[in-house]
């Protein structure tokens, strides 16, 4: 059972991989195909010139995306953290409140008893 749990593990993350993998593809078509429209409006370009014009400007496409992806990432994970304070704060909250309306009801009740 282990073993099978451990290869479901992996499998899951060869598939969360090769996902990424497909991703940064697609973000590099897309940017050359940018890249290419972008090269494109300049006609007087020679060929060698739009070849540059579009390796540079598609590294620099993938370039900006990294660096709007990686503010993401440290946002989610300023968010987490964040509300994973909120939640434990809630969580004492609610198990103060209950034992006191526990406690308060026992009391009622220990009170209300005839002697």
């Amino acid at each position: 059972m282990i073993g099978r749990s451990s290869s479901s593990e992996e499998a899951a993350a060869g598939i969360q991989q090769l996902e990424g993998y497909l991703l940064a593809q697609s973000r590099v078509r897309e940017a050359r195909a940018h890249a290419v429209v972008f090269a494109d409006r300049m006609p007087w370009l020679t060929t060698a010139q739009h070849e540059e014009v579009v390796r540079l400007y598609t590294q620099d496409h993938i370039a900006m995306s990294r660096r709007a992806l990686e503010l993401v990432v440290a946002r989610a994970g300023e968010l987490r953290e964040e509300y994973t304070a909120r939640y434990e704060l809630l969580r004492r909250r609610l198990v103060c409140a209950s034992l006191t309306a526990v406690i308060g009801a026992a009391c009622v009740v220990l009170w209300h008893v005839p002697r």
